[in-house]
Order: C-alpha cells, then structure tokens, then sequence
C-alpha cells in the first residue's frame, strides 16, 4: 500500500522536481517508510512506500528493459501466479506491484483484466511515450487527475494535487449539495472543480498531457444471463471453498495482519476464516459505544471468545468526537459524511498503536449478497422500484426544494445506465450501488481513516473469486424471510461459534446525535458564523438541527463534517485541536 502521483508535460517542457517533492509530502502519511522519485524529462513518478510485502527489496518506481516505469498503490493478490507465466521475466524484487508492469509489456492494456487485487496505477511507456493510469474494478483504490493547457497531474488523493499548487481548491455547488445530501458525490467529478476521479476499473492513456484513450472493466458482466447454480447445497459449498481462496489470498503479507470485527456476520465469518490459517490468536478490534442504544460489541466479544481472538474493545464517548472529528475531516478530502467515518478513523488510531500494518474489513458484502433492505423490496410490485435509490437526500425534510439543487443528477444518470433489461430489479440496485455507493463512500472512507494512520485496509469480499460468484446467486439464495445474505448467514451458523446469524441486520451506525448533544451549544453558534454555512445559507436549518441533533442526527453531523472539513481544504487552515477550535478558526478566517 502505498501513495502515488506524478506529472506529465505539455510538449515535452521539463518536470519542476520541487512539483515532485511536494506532492511526495502530501502523501507521506500513506507511504512512511521510503519515498522513490524518477523524471523522464517531460513525466516525472512519486511513490510514497507503505512496506507490505518484500519490505527490503520492493522500492518503487519498478522499471522493465526499454525504461518503462510503474508506481502502484495496493495489492495483486494472483502476484506468484502471474510470475509463473512471466518466466522470461528477472525480477528484480519480490513486490506484487512489479508484476502489473511486466504484464502490461505482455498484454498491453487489456494487461488489468489478469490482475487479482486493489489497485491505483501508473505505468510510464517509454516505447509509446504516454502515461496509463489504472484503477481496480470495484474502485478499493482511489485515483485522481487534473488537466490543464500546461500538464496532466495525478494522485493517490485530492488534496496532494491542490497542496502541490497543481490544481486549485474551488468547489463545486452543485457536487457540494450531493455530498450533502446523499453523504457522499458520484462519478467522474470531484467537489473540487478542477479534479477528476478515474473512475473503477478505468485505464485512461494519456499522450502530451491530454487523454487520448480510455477503456472499463467491469467488477461483473450485469449483460450476461446469470450463471446457473445446480442447487442450494452446490451453492453452499461453492462459497465455502470462494470465500476460503479469497481470505486466503487477502493474507499474504510480510508484516503484522488484524481484523475489524463489527459483531456482524460478515466480520465473523472473516474471523472464523483467518482463524483456520493462524497459529496464533487473531488480532481484532472493536468499536464500542458505551450508553448507546444500538452497540454490537457484546456480540462481538462473544464471536471473539469463541475463535479465541486477542480481542481489543475501542470505547468511544463524546469527548473523543469533539477530539478526533477535525482529523477525520481533514483526512476525507475527498468528503464523505457518513458518519461511522469516525469510528473507523479511531480504530485504525488502535489499529497503528496494536502496530498492525494490515486489516481485513468486512466491505462489499451487502452490496453483493443482498444485505440491504432496498434489495428486498426491489421485487415488489413486479420491480417497479428498481431504478429508485435514494430518493430522499439527508435535508430532504428540512430545506425548501429549491435549496440544494440538482443533487440527485448524478445518481440518475447511474441508475439510467445500470438499469439493464437482461438483470434483475435486485441486482439493478446491487450494480447501482457498486458503481457509486460502495467506492465513493464505503470504500474511500476505509482508504482514508486507515491511510491517515499508515495502515492498509483489504476487502475479501471484493474479490474477482467471490464478487461474481455472490452477485449472479439466485435471489432466493440472498433473500428469505425478510432477511438478506441467506446463504451467507447460513454458511455463518454452520462454521462460526459464538455469533447469531439469524438477527436482524442492525448496521454500524454510531450515536453521532447523542455524542453532539453535550457540545451543541458550542457548536452551534460557531457554525452559524463559519463562511461555509453563510455561503450555503442554511442559519435557519442550523438552527432547527442544533436545537435536538439527537433527533437529526446525520443533518447534525453533515453540516459539522462539512464546515469542518471546509476550514482545512478551502481555507487552507491547520485541522488540530477540538471541534470547537477548528470551527472558531474559520470563523475568523472570514
């Protein structure tokens, strides 16, 4: 794991290395053990190395004979495999990222479609003279570009291209209110109106600073009529051996491995799983919300207990909200507010103090056995709703309709194109959700909270192995009952003592209105002053939320997020200290 950017000139000008070495500052925090910068002239590469696997020898940028380089950020899971058919290769480490760029000499582009893992890549061709950035699939890892009549620039994140002075901080309204609205933004476009996401599974070319070709790969075909499973026991088994190749894969590392165990079905099957290939007891952590209504760390420690875990509690009270909140913002920059955000972000702080390196978290399974409560109603009235997602944003209830505009656009267009005739209603809202929900929230907000720390997050679930194999399921093995991932739930209750597969899902949603309510009187009138909230106009809804945020809890936290996080990457203001002061600051900045 690892930070990557890099430069590309207009008509052959040369690279400024000052450009190089400040977007390499930008992005220590996500690769603290050594930093590789190489310049061809016009193309200059910055990699900032988190060392996962071959920790001596697996310094970046890797380069082939004709003077092709590769920086990467991620894993290729398939590494040894795709070595074995590269034997005309001398290698000369033992890093999965060199193997990507051996086999785009082999396969050119089409070389991401053999690759097994999370990835943001960058290969110089010296041959071609271009650049090619490449993302993975489901979009585990995030990858940015700004173009400009002068360069093409690109990063790991957003803010190292603004802190390198190559693209500017300007927001985007109508993005904004999207962020507002639904927690977090869709597609190519950024809030920042200068940068560009490459979106999952993109390979972009770009020659004398301009794009000039782009392809996509999809995480799974939604064209293809739905692969035929004999029966439910076949199916069963089929997911005991996926589910067994993809932990097994997501485990290979060099240095210290933890879990995050929700007390969820999905963390404990992923604990049961680690468990069978460790000696030792398996590292998990928990978050832990004393007095809080819902708080699923009994039934973690339970399923702890039962796989004799080293199983650490992270209690989060109030006042670690108003301490660590301003971090948060200031490592989403790219911005989500979702607010289980923050319990993320302290336990990969615990994470990084326990001196782990790499965790295994639990994303993608709801999105791909069908664990929402939309996916079941998706088929009712003969899947009349399977375009409609999301159809009330955060502020829906509390702002006139002409505030926040045009925040759904995004969302429909989405829709639109993932509405195929050949896929189910359920499975429309599955692709939906995997386009858009899954990478531009849930995934980048494990990327960020862990990489803030120097600590690698990895998703089984999203695996080429098992992904398709969960998405194309019957839904009558996802959904029975009113419950969703059945046959999951299922496999959980046969192999994991300790856990109750059959319970509702209860979500991790932490009580984010109650940790505001000691500090709403702080709060409020600080956000009432800050120029983003006056630029916004929303002293009225502020009013309103701040009165009961336990009552508006996500309103609360989104307006907070967003000030907050508007006092770091707009007005460019130091993000230590409490709430309180981080607010105050942009107040008086204005």
């Amino acid at each position: 794991m690892c930070g990557i950017a890099g430069i590309m000139m207009r008509d052959n000008q040369a690279v400024d290395p000052t450009v190089l070495a400040k977007l390499a500052h930008a992005l220590n925090h996500r690769g603290p053990d050594e930093t590789g910068i190489e310049i061809r002239r016009s193309v200059g590469l910055v990699n900032t190395r988190l060392a996962i696997v071959d920790i001596e020898g697996g310094q970046q940028p890797f380069r082939a004979l004709d003077g092709s380089l590769l920086v990467g950020n991620g894993e290729i899971y398939n590494d040894l495999d795709l070595r074995n058919t590269l034997t005309h290769i001398d290698f000369q480490s033992g890093s999965d990222c060199e193997t990507p760029l051996h086999m785009y000499g082999r396969h050119g582009l089409r070389f991401t479609h053999h690759l097994r893992g999370m990835y943001g890549l960058a290969i110089y061709d010296a041959s071609g003279e271009c650049l090619v950035l490449s993302r993975d699939p489901y979009g585990i890892k995030q990858l940015y570009y700004v173009i400009t009549p002068a360069y093409f620039a690109f990063a790991s994140e957003a803010q190292a291209l603004i802190a390198a002075g190559l693209a500017d901080n300007t927001v985007t309204p109508r993005v904004r209110a999207e962020m507002l609205q639904l927690q977090f933004t869709t597609g190519a476009d950024t809030i920042f109106s200068d940068i560009k996401r490459v979106l999952p599974g993109q390979t972009l070319v770009v020659k004398n600073a301009e794009i000039a070709e782009s392809a996509r790969q999809r995480p799974h075909d939604t064209v293809r009529p739905r692969a035929p499973v004999a029966n439910y026991e076949a199916a069963s088994r089929e997911l005991a051996r996926r589910l067994r190749d993809s932990v097994e894969a997501h485990l290979r590392s060099d240095a210290p491995t933890g879990l995050f165990l929700s007390g969820g079905i999905d963390s404990s099957a992923l604990l049961t799983l680690m468990s069978e290939r460790s000696t030792q007891p398996v590292v998990a952590l928990t978050a832990a919300f004393p007095g809080a209504a819902k708080d699923e760390s009994g039934k973690a420690k339970a399923v702890a207990r039962a796989a004799n875990a080293d199983h650490q509690l992270v209690n989060i009270t109030a006042p670690d909200f108003f301490r660590c909140a301003p971090k948060l913002a200031a490592a989403l920059d790219d911005p989500s507010a979702d607010s289980s955000a923050l319990p993320l972000f302290m336990l990969a702080e615990a994470a990084k103090a326990r001196g782990l390196k790499v965790v295994l978290s639990g994303e993608g399974a709801d999105e791909l056995f069908g664990g929402y409560k939309r996916y079941r109603r998706a088929a009712w009235f003969f899947g009349l709703w399977r375009q409609k997602t999301r159809t009330r944003g955060v502020f829906s209830s509390l702002l006139p309709a002409s505030a926040l505009q045009a925040w759904r656009e995004g969302l429909a267009r989405t829709e639109q194109l993932e509405s195929l005739p050949r896929i189910s209603a359920m499975q429309t809202l599955q692709a939906i959700d995997c386009a858009e929900w899954l990478p531009n929230n849930l995934l980048l907000k494990l990327d960020r909270c862990l990489m803030a720390h120097g600590v690698e997050g990895r998703t089984p679930f999203l695996d080429p192995v098992l992904s398709p194999f969960a998405y194309d399921l019957p839904e009558a093995f996802k959904v029975r009952n009113g419950l969703g991932k059945w046959l999951l739930r299922d496999w959980v209750s046969r192999n994991t003592p300790g856990v109750d597969a059959w319970s509702k899902k209860q979500g991790f949603v932490p009580p984010v209105g109650q940790w505001i309510e000691p500090y709403k009187h702080r709060i409020k009138p600080l956000l009432l002053a800050h120029p983003a909230m006056r630029e916004l106009s929303l002293q009225p809804t502020i009013e309103r939320v701040y009165e009961d945020p336990a009552r508006h809890p996500q309103a609360a936290w989104s307006l907070l997020f967003y000030a907050l996080w508007h006092t770091r990457h707009v007005l460019g203001l130091d993000a230590e200290g409490r709430v309180d002061d981080v607010l105050d600051l942009g107040r008086r900045a204005a």
